[in-house]
């Protein structure tokens, strides 16, 4: 599956990805994968089990929004999905409001 307006690959967790949680849910939605490449190829993500905590936390104490965060694990490496359901109102990343 490529990259689209709602779907989205990192090979490695950054917190500036907070800016895309925050466009999604003042969007339609939309999925973060974390372990895969720009490619679709699965690069897995250490210490996954540590980002299945500290990102949920990390988008509630930012954004004050509640996320899907799910741990998928292959032969290839261990990946992270997060999911970002659209919001009724509007969501702003330090002050800002990405869309």
């Amino acid at each position: 599956m490529a990259e689209s307006q709602n779907t989205e690959y990192k090979s490695s967790w950054r917190d500036e990805y907070l800016k895309w949680i925050c466009g999604f849910a003042n969007a339609t939605g939309g999925k973060i994968f974390i372990g895969i490449d720009d490619k679709s190829e699965i690069v897995g993500v250490p210490e996954a089990k540590k980002l299945l905590e500290d990102i949920p936390n990390k988008v509630r104490d930012t954004l004050g929004i509640i996320v899907d965060v799910n741990l998928h694990e292959t032969d290839k490496g261990d990946y992270i999905e997060i999911i970002v359901e659209p919001y009724p109102y509007p969501v702003n990343y330090k002050g800002q409001y990405h869309y």
